[in-house]
């Protein structure tokens, strides 16, 4: 078996999971715990994607929730107990079907293993951000669609919504 011949089989055992992330020009996605920034259709689109399905997510992206998210099976990669949720190892968390969703370093651990990567550029540059989406820059994703999308009533910024997948 041929170098080529296991990264295929390795990208066919785990393309199960996808990836949906909002982030600024910079590739911020948090400052302090928190979302920097108010986009009601960007949380609109994160519901339309993720309805039904399973979410995966590190502690500190779990802990800046504001409780369990309808429709959806949540789960916290940890190697310790997190209250009034699932947890999962990374091995496990492979084996799912699903939708990674933060945070920084889940994203990071995750990006070899998604095929699928749905993100929102937030058209602004966050200042004092402290949590960053990774470049996606050579790994292997074609942009597949992109829509501009003006800011509604309850948004702060214009965005744009894409789709990768590899």
């Amino acid at each position: 078996m041929n170098i080529i011949h296991i990264f295929q089989l390795q990208l066919r055992c785990d393309c199960m999971l996808g990836m949906i992330v909002a982030c600024d020009r910079n590739g911020a996605i948090g400052r302090n715990g928190k979302l920097p920034w108010k986009q009601s259709t960007d949380l609109k689109h994160f519901k339309n994607i993720t309805l039904n399905s399973n979410i995966i997510m590190g502690r500190k992206t779990w802990e800046s929730l504001p409780g369990k998210l309808p429709k959806r099976r949540h789960f916290v990669l940890s190697r310790n107990n997190v209250e009034n949720v699932e947890t999962i190892s990374f091995d496990d968390a492979l084996k799912l079907e699903g939708w990674i969703i933060g945070g920084g370093e889940i994203y990071k651990l995750f990006l070899p293993h998604v095929k699928t990567l749905h993100r929102t550029i937030i058209d602004t540059r966050i200042t004092g951000a402290d949590t960053f989406f990774p470049d996606i820059t050579g790994m292997g994703f074609e942009l597949i669609e992109q829509k501009q999308i003006s800011a509604g009533e309850n948004d702060q910024f214009d965005m744009i919504f894409q789709q990768w997948e590899r």
